[in-house]
């Protein structure tokens, strides 16, 4: 696979999502299907997993850091800090980056992880009441004692980007994009370009929408969060279903899967972006990955964009206090 550059950490094009096979879209997997998984986007190239300690919570670190452990060396894990989780349940109470707590996260999650190194270390969501030159200075002290090699940001603004990188350089901002969610290409692409400063969307397939495994008619598990985003209510999924069905078409005229033009279309944009789609499925990780060989002109790019742009997309991404978490 080719690879690319998010600051000066070098990855592969497309990484992987690691979220869903603990956390977000049901029940998790068991351990060995899990690690499978992981072990089989290693054979196929992919060097830049992405975790946190949330999602599980605090299993899918584990899981991550068992199933890279042999190949530790030949793959960039990023993980996340930033929440205030109750330590006996796991239930977040809100936001906390103090940098105390930054440190005692990282010290939790070297030990999941199996590693003496985070190579890419996020903060999950900017906290307002943490000013980010004291977390960018706390990662930074991280960065020297060795414990992290890359900072990174999610779902941070603009502003916010800039305050960061002046403080520590941010190799990467991680924040939701994708055909039906083009925001950051206004709000941050022109801040990332200037500053050198890669992008990673996560849900680059619309959590499954894009690639036509959800319609209007689709049920999902009691612990799936998509039951809780306004995007998908029944209304909202019925209303989005054009959009749907418009990129469907577009990739049987190009003879690829709706989930490889979705990925294509995101790879061309730019080429500091690194999407990481998730999946639990081999077929659905070899196609995934196979979208890093898909080619579209910028005749086609130009044709995807009109024909997307003329379908207006209806649902807030998240539920509230969820939406206020964002950065803008």
């Amino acid at each position: 696979m080719q690879t690319r550059k998010l600051g000066t950490l070098e990855v592969s094009a497309i990484g992987l999502g690691c979220m869903g096979l603990s956390h977000g879209y049901g029940p998790a997997v068991d351990k060995a299907a899990g690690t499978a998984l992981i072990r089989a986007a290693v054979e196929r190239g992919v060097t830049l997993f992405d975790t946190a300690e949330v999602y599980g919570p605090f299993a899918n670190e584990e899981l991550v850091g068992e199933a890279l452990a042999p190949v530790r060396g030949k793959v960039a894990i990023a993980t996340k800090f930033g929440f205030r989780m109750d330590p006996a349940t796991g239930k977040i109470s809100g936001l906390d980056s103090r940098p105390a707590h930054i440190r005692e996260v990282v010290e939790a999650s070297l030990k999941r992880l199996r590693t003496d190194v985070i190579d890419l270390l996020y903060q999950h969501r900017v906290d307002p009441n943490v000013p980010i030159e004291d977390v960018a200075g706390a990662v930074r002290d991280l960065i020297a004692a060795g414990k992290v090699r890359h900072f990174g940001l999610s779902e941070a603004g603009a502003k916010t980007i800039r305050r960061a990188h002046a403080v520590q350089p941010v190799a990467a901002l991680q924040s939701e994009y994708s055909l039906w969610w083009r925001e950051p290409e206004e709000s941050v692409f022109p801040t990332l370009e200037e500053l050198g400063i890669g992008f990673v969307p996560f849900s680059p397939l619309g959590r499954g929408f894009l690639v036509g495994s959800v319609d209007a008619n689709s049920t999902f598990a009691a612990d799936d969060f998509r039951n809780t985003l306004p995007r998908f209510s029944a209304e909202s999924r019925k209303a989005n279903q054009g959009l749907a069905d418009r990129v469907a078409e577009i990739a049987a005229a190009k003879r690829v899967t709706p989930a490889q033009i979705a990925l294509a279309w995101i790879l061309t944009k730019k080429p500091w972006i690194v999407p990481i789609p998730g999946t639990t499925k081999l077929h659905r990780l070899e196609e995934n990955v196979a979208a890093a060989a898909v080619t579209l002109s910028a005749a086609d790019l130009a044709d995807i964009d009109r024909a997307v742009a003329a379908i207006p997309v209806h649902g807030n991404r998240y539920a509230e206090p969820a939406q206020r978490m964002i950065d803008r």
